[in-house]
């Protein structure tokens, strides 16, 4: 028999809802950070790696599903992807050439939307 399930509000520390996994449409995971990694807000972020100037990997809390997320990259900088996203981490860079050398990112943003 088929229902409809109402709730006003669902609680969970652990499991599928806590990762948003189980909602399409929405991010699943975000980052807000400075140039220095550190992280000023975030979901199912772990961490930010600073692999060199201007380049920097997000560290996923709990694993995307595949590699073929979509990210969304904004900063003062123009951030932009580095290499290959995998499904724990994703890299990367500062485009913008400032000079004759790369420059690290004031503050950067990172959204991932994945099925």
């Amino acid at each position: 028999m088929a229902g409809t399930l109402v709730a006003n509000t669902i609680n969970t520390d652990t499991g599928l809802f806590s990762t948003q996994n189980a909602y399409l449409g929405i991010a699943k995971a975000w980052v807000n950070f400075t140039g220095t990694t550190t992280i000023n807000g975030s979901f199912n972020v772990s961490s930010i790696t600073y692999n060199a100037t201007g380049d920097y990997t997000v560290n996923f809390t709990t694993a995307m599903a595949n590699a073929n997320y979509c990210a969304v990259t904004c900063s003062d900088k123009n951030l932009r992807q580095q290499g290959t996203p995998t499904t724990t981490t994703f890299e990367c860079i500062n485009a913008a050439y400032y000079g004759a050398s790369q420059a690290n990112v004031n503050y950067g943003y990172v959204a991932i939307f994945s099925s």
